[in-house]
């Protein structure tokens, strides 16, 4: 087993990045609209921003578990395209993960699809660009 801290530091940056842009530009807008934050305030939402930094570093330390094992099931399996593994590890993993907590999440039912889209999106292309990440690095 090979993993690289390197590479593991540097994947959990690029998921985080991911995740940022994913769900800021790309998809922000209709996120907000999903958990009714469109609905509050500004000062409403300006509370809840500041509250998040926090969370922020939680998700930011959960990312860099994410990139350690994806780098450890890639070294587990050389034979393997990075990618083919990112894959199944999100297909067998995060998929069912993401749309339980959706769907028993107190998620209202018109945006439960749409909201298991973005958030499975959102983690492929993460673990896929955090693949790619350990590749260079490896």
């Amino acid at each position: 087993m090979d993993v690289r801290i390197g590479s593991v530091l540097a994947a959990t940056v690029a998921l985080f990045v991911v995740g940022a842009v994913w769900y800021m530009p790309v998809f922000g807008t209709l996120w907000g609209k999903i958990h009714d934050f469109d609905k509050r305030t500004k000062a409403e939402q300006a509370v809840m921003q500041k509250s998040m930094l926090p969370w922020l570093i939680v998700q930011f330390l959960l990312g860099g578990v994410t990139a350690y094992f994806l780098a450890f099931f890639i070294s587990l399996l050389p034979e393997q395209s990075v990618y083919s593994v990112a894959f199944w590890l999100w297909l067998g993993f995060n998929v069912p993960t993401q749309a339980s907590a959706v769907i028993f999440g107190g998620t209202a039912p018109q945006w439960m699809a749409t909201k298991i889209a973005i958030m499975t999106g959102g983690s492929l292309v993460g673990l896929l660009v955090a693949a790619w990440v350990v590749q260079i690095m490896g």
